[in-house]
């Protein structure tokens, strides 16, 4: 499961704290976009927590629309190995309803 420049890879990463979400091109060996619960607009959000469900939906939520406005629909999506349940299938849920086909 490699991207591509036409396809390429969101990969998951859960801390102890935070939430993180990279769009990977494996063909050139870089990361053209992150975004976490760290990131500035993350916490103008205000949430009660970085690590929940509602968080993990926001990011997924905000992640998606920043990647509608760079023109990337098509996606692979990486659960890193972590099993498909709870905040990381949230995570690829709201990636698909918001349009990015994995």
């Amino acid at each position: 499961m490699l991207g591509t420049k036409e396809r390429p890879r969101v990969c998951v990463f859960r801390s102890c704290t935070n939430l993180y979400l990279h769009l990977v091109d494996d063909a050139e060996g870089r990361t053209l976009y992150t975004m976490s619960t760290l990131s500035k607009e993350f916490k103008e959000k205000k949430l009660k927590s970085s690590r929940n469900m509602e968080a993990a939906r926001a990011l997924a939520e905000m992640f998606a629309q920043d990647l509608k406005e760079r023109n990337v629909t098509k996606v692979v999506f990486d659960r890193s190995g972590y099993r498909y349940h709870g905040k990381v299938k949230v995570m690829a849920e709201t990636l698909r309803e918001h349009g990015l086909t994995a």
